[in-house]
């Protein structure tokens, strides 16, 4: 099977910065009378390993009730926004211009656009009008890794194409301060919004190959992670068990993932995973038998931007390629379905 480079990747977060501290005092001005059990969950805040996220909006945007089609008003603009602006270094830094890219593959959970985003980003950048159009809706978590590996399999089915993937989320949108819940109290917690875009083409010219693409879902788990539609937008569906079920079942999943490759999990060099949370990276690391600390990467960009969904393994991949990949990587991320993602990435020795 031939592979297919990944030419350049860029990173784009919202300029709005929020502390752990501001967010813990924010969530409890906006959710903690409303909430009996605020003060003893409230501790997640601590314990998440986060420092500070981006947010799509300024703190106070979201110390007031916003409707569903204010939410999503503030989605177009900022995502958008970020779609470009990562879409551009991506370009730039893969020295291809607008108007050669043949695919674009958009990966969003936290928002509605129809016409999608790289349809409205047409008007700011110029993409040919024969480009094709490839918008995801659903992967959430796992967007990254999933994305990145339906854009691997177009730019292999027609080589010498160039496949744009662009990842953008803005979790924050989905605050929800009335009937608050434990699975918003710890999304409040953890999730912060960002965007990365990638250029993907078939042949060993970038900077790492992708050799191999799988993904495993699990049967009756639909109810572990997702979004319920309310009045005013969309609501998380956030299971508190997904720590202990990467840890039961993660060993499993990636041997059935890699064994038709005929790669065993001790011959990986790199890890490079979705950092879900705290807990999920410490459950990762017991699951594959690593190394207490082995996914430092993944904790620093937990530490600095949050768990901003699909892109956040891209920070990840970003962090790792600049100290230096080595031979021999597996990308991974979880996410609804409930499902696990990976991707085969090799350097050259």
């Amino acid at each position: 099977m031939n592979p297919v480079s990944i030419l350049s990747l860029a990173t784009e977060t919202p300029p709005h910065v929020i502390s752990q501290e501001e967010a813990l005092t924010t969530a409890r001005d906006l959710i903690g009378s409303n909430f009996a059990d605020f003060e003893r969950l409230s501790t997640v805040f601590a314990n998440a390993g986060i420092r500070h996220r981006q947010l799509a909006m300024p703190v106070e945007w979201y110390r007031s009730p916003r409707s569903f089609p204010e939410r999503a008003a503030a989605y177009l603009d900022v995502a958008l926004d970020l779609f470009v602006a990562a879409a551009e270094r991506a370009l730039t830094e893969a020295q291809v211009r607008p108007e050669d890219v043949d695919t674009i593959v958009t990966i969003s959970s936290t928002g509605i656009a129809t016409p999608s985003l790289e349809a409205r980003a047409m008007a700011r950048l110029p993409f040919r009008t024969d480009v094709v159009r490839v918008p995801v809706f659903g992967l959430g978590c796992a967007g990254g890794a999933s994305g990145l590996g339906l854009a691997t399999k177009l730019a292999r089915a027609t080589p010498g194409s160039t496949v744009l993937l662009v990842a953008v989320e803005l979790c924050s949108l989905a605050l929800r301060t009335d009937n608050a819940d434990k699975a918003d109290i710890i999304s409040t917690a953890l999730f912060g919004d960002g965007a990365a875009a990638c250029v993907l083409r078939s042949g060993d010219e970038g900077f790492v190959q992708i050799h191999g693409t799988a993904e495993k879902t699990w049967n009756d788990t639909l109810d572990i992670m997702g979004w319920q539609a309310e009045p005013t937008g969309l609501g998380v569906v956030l299971n508190r068990a997904i720590p202990v079920f990467a840890r039961r079942e993660m060993r499993q999943a990636m041997t059935e993932m890699l064994a038709p490759q005929d790669i065993e999990i001790e011959d990986v060099n790199r890890f490079i995973c979705h950092p879900g949370g705290a807990r999920v990276v410490d459950a990762i690391e017991g699951a594959l038998s690593l190394e207490q600390g082995a996914l430092s990467v993944e904790r620093e960009v937990l530490r600095d931007h949050g768990n901003m969904s699909a892109p956040t393994v891209l920070f990840v991949l970003d962090r790792y390629r600049k100290a230096g990949l080595p031979t021999l990587s597996i990308l991974s991320a979880l996410g609804p379905g409930f499902t696990a993602s990976s991707l085969t990435l090799r350097c050259a020795a």
